[in-house]
């Protein structure tokens, strides 16, 4: 490596290019194999069911399966 610092470095000089399988991945279909599974991959959008749970305050009504932020957090819905 020209680079001391590992997170520097280019990934093409951290790793041998002549490599089968890096020469193998240079010779991949990539296009047709991304629109072959884009259809598999796509987001589905899925509703939430209400569900009854018992808290605190006693009996609620939440919905389960929506409402979940971009950090993985149920929001405050």
């Amino acid at each position: 490596m020209s680079t001391d610092d590992f997170f520097r470095a280019r990934l093409d000089q951290m790793i041998d290019l002549c490599h089968p399988l890096a020469v193998l991945a240079t010779r991949m279909p990539w296009d047709e194999i991304e629109k072959a599974l884009a259809p598999a991959l796509a987001h589905k959008d899925r509703a939430g069911r209400q569900v009854e749970g018992a808290d605190l305050f006693g009996p609620t009504l939440q919905v389960a399966g929506s409402g979940v932020s971009n950090r993985g957090r149920p929001s405050g819905t």
